[in-house]
């Protein structure tokens, strides 16, 4: 039987601020464990937490950016379950009535627009981590995590393909870093996702039996685990077998899904409203004055590119994924108006560069090995006819990680473009009497050995020779 899968997704985004959700204590990764802590985040008895201001804004950015409605009294409940890393017996979430509700996610895939709604974006403290096998038997607590202030964004089951929730959460988290509340660094565990997978025979609308997958810590991570668990489902089921709604983990080493426990339902949870804080009450006021401050976000600035600079959609797009790359190919515009010719130097040359460099693997890229006034001058000696090309290419090479301008390399190395006529004429004339056999090829028709003296001066030139003009000569003298 042909299957269909069925795909939501739940996204744990850790959030930018200086200090945990509901105390003081800072939230810097990679401090010594237990560092960041204090009794409201390690749960002694008798503290009460205090909303963070920071969060609830951060929140309202979220929501606003994916189209949200934004709940004016929103409640902060408990999530009774024990675990190790949590504390206090529960966590502080968000249930009955999350902050953001009703929104969505849209982007591009395969020359189409996909919508993918949003249930809720609701606030929430994560727990701190567990460390095994590092103590003999014994598994060690890390608490500096716990309190540590999380946006939790869930999809409805819109999706139905792998690709559809790999461009989801790449559009997400792109949305995340414009708004510069979320860093997306999934390794680190502050861009987490959890995939909730069904298959149901093609044609139907009943939706199948739902599988939670965890430990999701990379976007090859999601899609393969996805692409797995699709397979195994529609295996089990075509085998005459049944599905259980559980939770299962992802193992990166074997590259499959291993069943973890049962899947809870909401009532296991028991959440009720945290009596220690009271609704949260958002003015109109602070929403309008959140919505005013929002940054341009990655489709507006995508159409922007298309509109203002007149690139096509694909350039846009490679442009616009990432924050700081937009903000670069910006800058450079601003030095040379030739928005064309240094999105090819950048999504070509330079992506090249930051790919072999692994640059394109860091979140934001504060030092680029080309800064970008350099490679809007490089430019600009191309369109002032002052070297070619090809040139430039070996240029480029020279202005990595070096203190000189292109104008600086030009001129060292005697690399101006010759466009004299008289030398260009004089450098044909000596080619064309040296292949003469290729000279009478030519005119009798055989057009292929044309690139071949072309190639033959601009060797002659040392590359410097103006292309254009050595065609035009060229073709004259051959007529």
């Amino acid at each position: 039987m042909n299957y269909e899968p069925v795909i939501g997704l739940e996204v744990h985004a850790q959030l930018l601020t200086a200090s945990k959700i509901f105390c003081g204590c800072s939230t810097q990764f990679g401090r010594e464990p237990n560092a960041n802590t204090c009794p409201v985040c390690c749960g002694f008895p008798g503290v009460l937490p205090v909303l963070n201001k920071k969060v609830v804004e951060f929140a309202i950015k979220a929501g606003l950016a994916t189209h949200c409605e934004i709940t004016r009294s929103s409640v902060l409940a408990r999530k009774n379950y024990f675990y190790p890393d949590l504390p206090k017996g529960y966590q502080i979430s968000q249930y009955e009535l999350p902050i953001c509700q009703n929104g969505y996610v849209e982007f591009d895939l395969n020359g189409a627009t996909k919508r993918v709604r949003l249930t809720r974006i609701h606030m929430e403290e994560d727990a701190g981590k567990n460390i095994h096998d590092a103590h003999g038997d014994s598994s060690l607590v890390d608490l500096n995590r716990a309190g540590v202030p999380l946006l939790e964004i869930v999809s409805e089951p819109d999706m139905g393909a792998t690709e559809e929730a790999g461009a989801y959460l790449r559009t997400l988290r792109a949305i995340l870093q414009y708004l510069a509340i979320c860093d997306g660094n999934m390794e680190e565990g502050s861009f987490r996702c959890d995939a909730n997978i069904s298959v149901r025979p093609v044609g139907t609308e009943a939706l199948g039996t739902k599988i939670e997958i965890k430990n999701l810590n990379s976007f090859r991570a999601v899609e393969r685990a996805i692409e797995f668990e699709i397979q195994r489902q529609s295996e089990t089921l075509d085998d005459g077998g049944s599905l259980v709604q559980e939770t299962r983990l992802w193992d990166e080493h074997r590259e499959e899904t291993r069943s973890m426990r049962s899947k809870e339902s909401a009532h296991d949870y028991r959440y009720f409203p945290d009596p220690d804080l009271l609704p949260l009450v958002v003015p109109e006021s602070w929403i309008d004055e959140v919505r005013a401050g929002l940054p341009e976000l990655p489709a507006a600035r995508r159409q922007r590119f298309g509109a203002e600079y007149g690139l096509p959609s694909y350039d846009a797009e490679l442009l616009t994924s990432r924050k700081d790359v937009a903000d670069y190919f910006e800058n450079a515009v601003k030095i040379h108006a030739n928005p064309k010719a240094l999105s090819n130097w950048i999504v070509g040359d330079l992506f090249r560069v930051l790919k072999d460099r692994k640059l394109d693997e860091q979140l934001y890229i504060k030092t680029w090995p080309l800064p970008a006034p350099r490679l809007a001058e490089l430019v600009q000696l191309i369109d002032q006819g002052k070297i070619n090309g090809k040139i430039a290419k070996s240029i480029f090479e020279e202005l990595l990680d070096s203190d000189k301008t292109a104008q600086q390399i030009v001129s060292e190395k005697g690399l101006e473009q010759v466009s004299d006529s008289g030398s260009i004429e004089a450098a044909i004339d000596k080619v064309l009497a040296a292949n003469g056999k290729q000279v009478e090829q030519f005119r009798a028709g055989n057009d292929k050995v044309f690139g071949f003296i072309v190639g033959q001066v601009m060797k002659a030139t040392q590359g410097k020779a103006n292309p254009q003009k050595v065609n035009e000569i060229l073709r004259d003298k051959l007529k």
